[in-house]
């Protein structure tokens, strides 16, 4: 995608929202969630996921449960408390964001 600059910034708090959302994830999970809520605009790495989710694990903002699947090791992410909280402030932060983006790219005239 030519716009993945913009989501960069973004990424730490797609992750906190799809595990708000799913309870618990995988990493590879996580990337193919990704992908089908964009319809393939959007294609995260793992070159840029699992240091994001590392980051977030050493930030206490997330767990990882180590699950045995078909002879194979799985790390499951999910939200801590600190986690749930971080959430709805990256969200809140977010939504204000866009609101104030809304504004610049499409300001709505007034005569006052």
């Amino acid at each position: 995608m030519s716009n993945s600059k913009l989501y960069k910034g973004s990424l730490n708090t797609i992750i906190l929202k799809l595990l708000e959302e799913n309870t618990k994830m995988y990493g590879y999970e996580i990337t193919q969630k990704v992908k089908a809520l964009t319809k393939g605009e959007l294609e995260i790495t793992e070159g840029a996921l699992y240091p994001a989710l590392h980051k977030l694990e050493a930030e206490g903002l997330l767990d990882v449960e180590v699950v045995k699947v078909d002879n194979r090791m799985r790390k499951y992410y999910k939200l801590t408390q600190k986690g749930t909280t971080e959430t709805a402030n990256r969200l809140s932060e977010l939504e204000s964001f866009i609101r104030n983006m809304e504004h610049l790219v499409n300001p709505k005239w007034s005569i006052d």
